[in-house]
C-alpha cells in the first residue's frame, strides 16, 4: 500500500470519521459487557465551539476511546439544552432585525419563529465537534425541548408538586431587566464596582429638622415607605414616631425604630424601599409597610417615577442626583464601592422584584447529595480540593426559583380557573388538569376553555438536572432495558463553574427519582485562559477560532495541543505553540512509520542489536504502560499524554529505530522488521484516544484491514510484568552513547569516522549491550582497561570511566588548556560551596531540602574535579 510523504489532516480526518459513522464504530446498544457511559454537558443550542467545548470534549472523546478499545460497551450520548433565556435573546433580536417587536406576536407564533431559528441553526456546534474526533452516538442525540425530554421535565414537576416539594410564593427574586425574568441566585454574579454614595437630606414633618441618609441608588427613592433608625441611637431618639418627607415624590413616611440598622454605618440612619431591596421587603412585612414597586419589567420607571416615566433606571440617577442638588437636598456625593450582582447570561445588573414564583424545597434533596460525595464517597470529584465548595453549597442551599417569564422552554403545568390564590391545578396534560379543575372546585359543567395555564416557563435547569436519567426515558420508564443498563452513568467531565448549578442537581435528581447516584465520576476541567493568564472570551478578542485551529493544525494536532497543559481542576493556559507541537508530533509518527516502511525486507539472520533493542522496548513499553494506566485512573490525562509522548518520540522514534534500523543501502531481517511493526502498532493502540486520526490511516496502512479490525475497535494492549534490571542496563547504556556522542560534538569528530573505545569498569557493566553502543555511536572497538590509556579524552557514567583515544585531528594543547580551565573553576565553585556548608547557622537554621541541595553540589563538584585531573593526566 502506497503512504503518502507527507501527512495531510484535510485528507485523513474526513475520510476516516466518514469511514467510522458508516460502520456504526460510535453506537451502542445494551448487551453482555460492562458498559462505559458519558453523557455531554449539554451546549446552548445557540452555541459554536469554543476552547471550552474543545477541552472539554477532547477529555471525554479520549475517555470513551480508550473505554471502547478496552473492550467496554462505550456510549457518549450527545445533545443540546434549549437554552431558554439565550436562546430567546437570539431570536428577540433577529425579530427586531426584521422589524417584529416581541410584544405584537402571539406566543404561538413567536415559538414557531423560535422553532424555525432552532432548526436553522441550532445544533451548529454539534457538527463542529464531529471536526474535533467526537466519537458520540449521535443516532442517540437529544434535545432538552424533544417531545419526551418536556414530557420528563413536566411529570417530575407534577410529582414534586404533588409531595408539596415544588410550591408557589410571593418573594422577593432577582429579577434579569434585559431578559425581564426572574432568576435564581445561583445565576447572580457579583462584581466589584465603583459607584458613590449620595447623602441625601429628608425634612422632618412639622419641624425644621433634617434628617441625612446615605444610599447608593438615589433613585428608588421614589418607592420610599419608611426611614429607619437603631432604637437605641440617641442620635434619633427625638424622631421616634415622627414623619419624614421623601424629596421630590413628596410622600410623607413614618421613621421607625429597629435593630436590623447598624449605628456605626453611615450615618446610622436608613431609607427603606420595600419593592426593592430584600432586607427592606422584610423590616416592611414586620412592620406593616407600603409597597411601592416604582420599576417597569424592562427596569425604566413607571407611574411612581413621576416626571421620570418611561426613563432608564441609570439615566434616572442622573436626573434624579441633579434635582436634588437643585432643591438643596443632596448634603454631599462621595465615591463608593460595592458588589453589584449582574446576571449570568445577558450581563444585566439584577433588579430585586417582588412577583409571584414557583420554587422547589430544596433541604430534603440536598441531604443525599451532600453525602455521596462528602460522606459515602459514591461520587467523586476530581480534583477533591472542589469538595469544600460543594459543601458550602449544599450546606447553604436554599429554595429554587424555578419559574421563568420567558415563552421559550418547557411551559409550567399549572392550570387556573379561578381568581383565587389557591384556584388553580397541576397536571401533565390539558385533560387531566380538566378533571382536577372540575374535582377541585365541585364545577362538573366546567370546560377546557375555562382553563388558563401559567404563561411561565421552568427554568432551563430544571431540564438539564434529569439529563443523565431521561436521556434513556428513564423518567417516563422508570424500568426500561437501556436506562438499567447504562444508568448510573460511568464519568462526568464538566467545568466547575456549573458544580451547583448542573452536577449537584443532578446528584440530587439521581437520589430522587433513581434512588442511587447518576454518575461515578465527575472530572472537573480548568478554564482556558490565554498567556496572559485572562479567561478567553469573545469581549476580550483572545479566544482564536476553534474551526481555524483544526484547519491550520489538524485535529489531531490541535488535541494535542490543548491536553498538553489541561491538569485536571488546573486553568490551562493556551498558547498555539502547543498546537504547533501537537502537529509537528503527528509528523514525528507519520515519518518514522514512513522510514520503517521503506525498508527492504529480507530472510536474513537478526542481528544481535536488532534482537536486544526489540527486548528493550518490549519491557519499556509494559513499563510506560503502567504508568499511563495509574494516570487514567487518577483522571491525570495530560500526564497519561506525556507518558505516551515521550515513550513514542525519545525512546521508540529516537533509540529503538536507530537500533535496529539496518545500515544504508541494506535489508533488514524478517524477524526484526515484524517486532517492529508489532510495537508500532501498540504504540497506535496507546495514543489512539489522543490522536484517532492519524492512528487509523497508519493502523489502515500497516496491512489490509476488514471493517472489524479497525483501530478503534481493536484491544487495548493487556499489561505485562518488565525487566527492571534490563531497562536499567539500557539506560545506563543511553548514558554511555550520549558521552561519546558529546564528544563528537565537542571536538567536530563526524560520525562516519570510527572512535575506539577504553573502559575502566569499576562496576561490572552489561556487556551484552556493547554491540549496541558500537552501532549508535560508531565505535570500532570496546577495551576493558585497568589503567587510563594515554593521550585520551574521558568522560563518566555511573563509577564507569570511559576513554576515547584523540585522533591526530585534535589539538593535544588547546584541550589541556581548556580542562585546565573548566578544572580551576569547578575547583572554585565546589570551595563556594564547601564554605557555605562550614557555616553552622546555615546548616541549622536553611531548610533541609536547600542544605541537601548544596551537598549533591559538593559531591557532583568533587566527582566532576576527579575526572577533569584524570584527562588532563592522560593528556600530559
Amino acid at each position: 500500500m502506497d503512504i503518502p510523504s507527507k501527512y495531510d489532516p484535510q485528507r485523513v480526518e474526513g475520510q476516516w470519521y466518514d469511514y467510522w459513522m458508516q460502520h456504526g464504530y460510535f453506537h451502542s446498544e445494551p448487551d453482555h459487557r460492562e458498559p462505559y457511559t458519558i453523557v455531554i454537558p449539554p451546549p446552548n443550542v445557540t452555541g459554536v465551539l469554543h476552547m471550552g467545548h474543545m477541552l472539554n470534549n477532547t477529555l471525554q472523546d479520549v475517555l470513551i476511546r480508550r473505554a471502547r478499545m478496552q473492550g467496554k460497551n462505550a456510549c457518549w450520548v450527545p445533545g443540546t439544552d434549549h437554552a431558554s433565556i439565550a436562546t430567546e435573546a437570539k431570536v428577540v433580536a433577529k425579530l427586531k432585525e426584521e422589524g417584529i417587536p416581541k410584544a405584537s406576536l402571539t406566543r404561538e407564533s413567536f415559538l414557531e419563529h423560535a422553532w424555525d431559528w432552532t432548526h436553522n441553526y441550532g445544533g451548529v456546534i454539534l457538527q463542529q465537534l464531529k471536526k474535533l474526533g467526537c466519537s458520540c452516538d449521535w443516532d442517540r442525540t437529544k434535545f432538552t425541548m424533544d417531545p419526551d425530554m418536556e414530557a420528563s421535565v413536566i411529570k417530575v414537576f407534577v410529582e414534586l408538586f404533588d409531595k408539596g416539594q415544588i410550591y408557589r410564593g410571593y418573594r422577593m427574586v432577582n429579577w434579569d431587566p434585559e431578559a425581564c425574568t426572574t432568576l435564581s441566585d445561583e445565576e447572580v454574579i457579583y462584581e466589584e464596582r465603583q459607584g458613590f454614595l449620595y447623602h441625601i437630606a429628608y425634612p422632618v414633618v412639622g419641624s425644621d429638622q433634617q434628617v441625612v441618609i446615605a444610599t447608593t441608588r438615589p433613585e428608588t427613592l421614589l418607592g420610599d415607605t419608611a426611614v429607619c433608625v437603631h432604637p437605641e441611637d440617641p442620635r434619633y431618639q427625638d424622631l421616634h414616631g415622627k414623619r419624614v418627607r421623601v424629596p421630590i415624590c413628596d410622600r410623607e413616611v413614618p421613621v421607625i425604630p429597629d435593630p436590623y440598622v447598624t449605628m456605626e454605618f453611615g450615618t446610622g440612619c436608613l431609607k427603606i424601599t420595600p419593592a426593592h431591596d430584600v432586607n427592606d421587603y422584610e423590616l416592611g412585612q414586620k412592620h406593616g409597610l407600603e409597597i411601592v414597586d416604582i420599576f417597569n419589567p424592562d427596569a425604566t420607571l413607571n407611574a411612581y417615577g413621576l416626571h421620570y416615566e418611561g426613563m432608564d433606571r441609570f439615566e434616572a440617577r442622573k436626573a434624579i442626583e441633579k434635582e436634588l442638588q437643585e432643591k438643596g437636598f443632596l448634603v454631599k456625593k462621595e465615591p463608593y464601592t460595592n458588589n453589584v450582582g449582574t446576571s449570568e447570561r445577558t450581563r444585566a445588573v439584577i433588579e430585586p422584584r417582588l412577583s409571584d414564583q414557583w420554587f422547589l424545597r430544596m433541604e430534603d434533596l440536598a441531604k443525599p447529595a451532600l453525602d455521596a460525595v462528602l460522606q459515602s464517597g459514591e461520587v467523586q470529584l476530581v480534583p477533591s480540593k472542589f469538595e469544600n465548595t460543594y459543601r458550602h453549597w449544599m450546606e447553604n442551599i436554599r429554595d429554587w426559583n424555578i419559574s421563568r417569564q420567558l415563552w421559550w422552554g418547557q411551559r409550567i403545568p399549572a392550570y387556573y380557573y379561578g381568581p383565587g390564590k389557591d384556584d388553580f391545578v397541576v397536571a401533565e396534560t390539558p385533560e387531566s388538569a380538566l378533571e382536577k379543575a372540575r374535582a377541585k372546585s365541585g364545577k362538573a359543567g366546567m370546560q377546557a376553555t375555562d382553563l388558563r395555564q401559567d404563561e411561565d416557563v421552568l427554568d432551563t435547569w430544571f431540564s438539564s438536572w434529569l439529563w443523565p436519567i431521561s436521556v434513556f426515558g428513564g423518567i417516563l420508564d422508570p424500568d426500561n432495558p437501556e436506562v438499567k443498563y447504562y444508568y448510573p452513568t460511568t464519568d462526568l467531565v464538566t467545568a466547575p463553574d456549573i458544580l451547583f448549578f448542573w452536577v449537584a442537581r443532578m446528584i440530587m435528581a439521581g437520589y430522587a427519582f433513581r434512588g442511587e447516584r447518576p454518575f461515578r465520576t465527575v472530572y472537573l476541567t480548568g478554564l482556558v485562559r490565554d498567556a496572559q493568564r485572562r479567561k478567553m472570551s469573545k469581549s476580550l478578542g483572545n479566544s482564536p477560532d476553534a474551526l481555524k485551529l483544526i484547519e491550520t493544525y489538524g485535529a489531531d494536532g490541535v488535541r494535542v495541543g490543548l491536553l498538553l497543559s489541561a491538569a485536571a481542576g488546573n486553568d490551562l493556559l493556551f498558547d498555539e505553540a502547543l498546537c504547533q507541537q501537537g502537529k509537528n508530533f503527528a509528523n514525528k509518527v507519520w515519518n518514522a512509520f514512513r522510514l520503517v516502511q521503506g525498508w527492504e525486507v529480507a530472510d536474513i539472520p537478526q542481528p544481535d542489536t536488532a534482537r536486544q533493542g526489540i527486548s528493550w522496548y518490549r519491557n519499556r513499553f509494559d513499563q510506560a504502560l503502567e504508568e499511563i494506566e495509574d494516570h487514567y485512573s487518577k483522571y491525570r490525562i495530560s500526564d497519561a499524554l506525556m507518558a505516551t509522548y515521550r515513550l513514542i518520540w525519545d525512546d521508540f522514534c529516537s533509540w529503538l529505530l536507530e537500533v535496529v534500523k539496518p545500515a544504508y543501502g541494506s535489508p533488514v531481517d524478517a524477524e526484526t522488521y515484524k517486532g517492529v511493526i508489532t510495537l508500532f502498532e501498540d504504540n497506535l493502540r496507546l495514543l489512539h484516544p489522543f490522536m484517532p486520526f492519524l492512528t487509523e490511516e497508519i493502523w489502515q496502512h500497516v496491512e489490509e484491514r476488514t471493517p472489524e479490525e479497525a483501530l478503534i475497535v481493536s484491544e487495548w494492549p493487556a499489561r505485562s510484568a518488565f525487566d527492571a534490571g534490563l531497562l536499567a542496563a539500557f539506560e545506563f547504556t543511553k548514558e554511555v552513547i550520549s558521552g561519546i556522542r558529546t564528544i563528537r560534538k565537542d571536538k567536530n569528530i563526524p560520525f562516519k569516522e570510527a572512535l575506539a573505545l577504553h573502559v575502566r569498569d569499576e562496576m561490572g557493566q552489561d556487556r551484552r549491550w556493547d554491540s549496541v553502543i558500537a552501532k549508535l555511536a560508531n565505535v570500532s572497538e570496546i577495551n576493558y582497561v585497568d589503567t587510563a590509556p594515554e593521550a585520551a579524552l574521558s568522560f563518566r557514567a555511573g563509577s564507569n570511566e570511559y576513554f576515547v583515544p584523540m585522533g591526530e585531528a585534535v589539538d593535544v594543547e588547546a584541550e589541556i588548556s581548556k580542562l585546565q580551565e573548566e578544572l580551576d573553576y569547578t575547583r572554585g565553585f565546589l570551595a563556594s560551596v564547601e564554605k557555605k556548608l562550614s557555616n553552622t547557622r546555615f546548616v541549622e537554621n536553611a531548610p533541609e531540602k536547600v542544605v541537601a541541595l548544596e551537598r549533591k553540589k559538593a559531591e557532583d563538584a568533587a566527582s566532576k574535579i576527579e575526572t577533569l585531573e584524570r584527562s588532563l593526566a592522560a593528556l600530559q
